[in-house]
């Protein structure tokens, strides 16, 4: 995997940190579908210049397609 995927997942945790209050092992354990409805659904749609967007969303569904 790229420096991108892991700059990604960084950003990710990150938001589901500081938005929803996950805590690593929840981040990990969530499904892609899990983490982006959780932003959606509490306003964040991962803005900002820095944040991942729905082409990292998609990578992820795509390598863990269990959600």
């Amino acid at each position: 995997m790229s420096d991108r995927f892991a700059d990604a997942a960084e950003r990710l945790a990150g938001l589901a940190a500081a938005i929803a209050g996950w805590r690593p092992d929840e981040f990990w354990r969530a499904t892609p579908a899990e983490l982006a409805t959780i932003l959606r659904a509490l306003g964040g749609d991962g803005g900002g210049p820095d944040a991942a967007g729905k082409n990292d969303l998609d990578r992820l569904k795509e390598l863990f397609p269990d959600g």
